[in-house]
Order: structure tokens, then C-alpha cells, then sequence
């Protein structure tokens, strides 16, 4: 069938109407922010931590549904299908809706295409971890193990694709030499193999390291952000410690269905924004979580994924991770 301009117009017109008076009594229920992995996680402290204060600012509940599976691909592909009203979110990361668009081949849901991007929440620092008993204390001593121990030089990961296996690739591709990438089902058990010497080092959320490291069983040589965090402020970045340009960290966020109106997700923006300027906020998410509290909206958030979808992806063709 055939539209006149005039038609096509009108239909426009109207579908902008229908958002916005959808728009003024939003919300009128209920919002679920679906977490798409195990309670407990990052981006799980993310979601309670905010919902719990976007509830009493928006007057309506906001109740965290965590529907783990697949490194998160099962959370992220219902919420892409979900009705694109504004009472259905997903806690978005660096993997779900960056990497992932590189990992999987046949992925469910397009990162880009299917959702409507609301807030860039927090950066996650990983840092750079060492067997305590491998006899170096610092990035160049490290390097300078690595290049003299081409054959042992391996690191682990919390699994294949992660952005803890991505930031080792880019070590390995930054000193131009191969290390082989030793991947785990979690960061307990890759963090256990590093404590016991059977992989000399990895990259981690700091604060997933940071008990280790204190009682001695590692070293923390470097976090991958911008600036030092404030869990770790001895510990130098990556670039401080001689790395130029190294840069890699995971990033929480949240998105809502493509086709969800503007007026509902810029609500959703200025209102998350607001939450996370709140003191016990921001204090929880950075002391008790070494996150760095951003508040970004959606265009923050855009731009974020048109750098990262690309840059990681170079990086996942380099290592030839694959999910499937």
C-alpha cells in the first residue's frame, strides 16, 4: 500500500500524540528493571540501588526482576520484545550491548536497533592483578616478565568475551605479544587460580581483588580507567604506570524497548539523574562498589556505544572469542 505524504504525515503526527498523552500519566503502574544476571552482581547493585529512590520520585514501584542465562543474553532478548511503554527497562553493560554485538553470530536482539538508550549510570574499573609470589610490583615489571617469559605468559578471565578477557587482549595486542587467554566460568574461580600461581596474573573488578590483595595472596599494579579510584588511591591507571591510551572499562546503563516515547525515557533520564546525585547514592556506588557515577543521558549514552560496539569488536575479531 501506497502513503500520500500527506498520509504519512498524519500518521506521524498522530503516533506523536499518542506518545505524548501516554507521556502525562506516566507511570500509572508498576515498572519492572529487569537485571539480566544473578542477584549480587554489579549490575544488580546498580538496579536496587537506584530503583530504590526512582520509586519515591516517579510515585510508582520499581521492582528489580533478575532473569540471568546465556551472559545475559536472555534478560536483554525479553526486554527487546517487551511492550516499548516505558514500564518495562534492562540494566544494560559493555557486554550486553557492546560486545555482544561482536561475540555472538546469531544474536537475539541488536543493541542499537532495539532499544531506546535512557542513562549511562556508572563506569566499573577493572584493575590489573598479579600473583603475589610472581616478583614484580609494578606495569613494567610486569611487561618486562612478560617479554622475557613468552611461553608462561597467560592471563584469566572471568569468561570468554568479558570485558575482563577483552582488556587482557588488549594488553597482549598493545605489547604485540601473544599471551594465551585462559577463561573461567566467574571471577571467583579465575581470581582462585591467580592466588594459587596456575595463571600469573589477570584483569578484575577492583573491588573483587581488593580483599585478596590485602590479606597479601596478590598485588594490584594498575586499574584500566582514566583517573585512580577512590577504593585504591595509591594504586596508578594504566596510562600512569606507562601504558599511553590504555583505556578499557566496563560500563553499567539502562535502555527501554525501542519505540518508547521520548517524553517517558527523558523523564526516566532527569529523574535517574537526580537519584544518582544523591549523597548515599553516590557514596554506596563508589566506596562500597569502586563504580564511578556518571548520570550520563541518552545521547551520553549513544555516543558511548557507537565508540564501543566498533573498538571492541575490533577487538573480539583479534582474539577470535566467540560465544557460539
Amino acid at each position: 500500500m501506497k502513503y500520500t505524504r500527506r498520509t504519512l504525515l498524519a500518521l506521524t503526527l498522530a503516533a506523536a500524540a499518542c506518545g505524548a498523552v501516554q507521556a502525562q500519566g506516566y507511570p500509572s503502574k508498576p515498572i519492572t528493571w529487569v537485571v539480566p544476571f544473578a542477584p549480587g552482581g554489579s549490575t544488580d547493585v546498580v538496579a536496587r540501588t537506584v530503583a530504590q529512590h526512582l520509586q519515591a520520585a516517579l510515585k510508582q514501584g520499581v521492582v528489580v526482576d533478575n532473569r540471568a542465562g546465556a551472559g545475559g543474553v536472555i534478560g536483554v532478548s525479553a526486554v527487546a520484545k517487551a511492550a516499548p511503554d516505558g514500564y518495562t527497562l534492562i540494566g544494560g553493560t559493555i557486554s550486553t550491548h557492546a560486545i555482544n554485538a561482536s561475540l555472538y553470530k546469531n544474536l537475539p536482539y541488536d543493541p542499537v536497533k532495539d532499544f531506546e538508550p535512557i542513562s549511562l549510570i556508572a563506569y566499573v574499573p577493572n584493575a590489573l592483578m598479579v600473583n603475589a609470589g610472581l616478583g614484580v610490583s609494578s606495569v613494567q615489571e610486569l611487561v618486562a616478565w612478560i617479554k622475557a617469559h613468552p611461553k608462561e605468559a597467560s592471563y584469566a578471565s572471568s569468561g570468554a568475551g568479558t570485558s575482563t578477557h577483552l582488556t587482557g587482549a588488549l594488553l597482549a595486542d598493545t605489547l604485540g605479544v601473544p599471551m594465551q587467554h585462559v577463561p573461567y566460568k566467574g571471577s571467583p574461580q579465575a581470581l582462585q587460580d591467580v592466588v594459587a600461581g596456575n595463571v600469573p596474573f589477570l584483569f578484575d573488578q577492583l573491588t573483587a581483588g581488593l580483599p585478596l590483595a590485602k590479606g597479601g595472596k596478590l598485588k594490584v599494579l594498575a586499574v584500566t580507567s582514566q583517573k585512580r579510584n577512590v577504593l585504591a588511591p595509591d594504586v596508578p591507571t594504566m596510562v600512569e604506570a606507562g601504558m599511553p591510551g590504555f583505556n578499557l572499562v566496563s560500563w553499567q546503563a539502562v535502555y527501554a524497548p525501542k519505540g518508547t516515547p521520548k517524553e517517558i525515557t527523558q523523564r526516566l533520564a532527569t529523574e535517574i539523574a537526580k537519584v544518582l546525585q544523591m549523597p548515599e547514592v553516590k557514596t554506596k556506588l563508589e566506596q562500597q562498589f569502586g563504580m564511578e557515577v556518571v548520570g550520563g543521558g541518552p545521547e551520553q549514552l549513544a555516543a558511548l556505544m557507537r565508540t564501543d560496539i566498533p573498538r571492541l569488536g575490533a577487538l573480539v575479531k583479534k582474539t577470535g572469542a566467540s560465544a557460539e
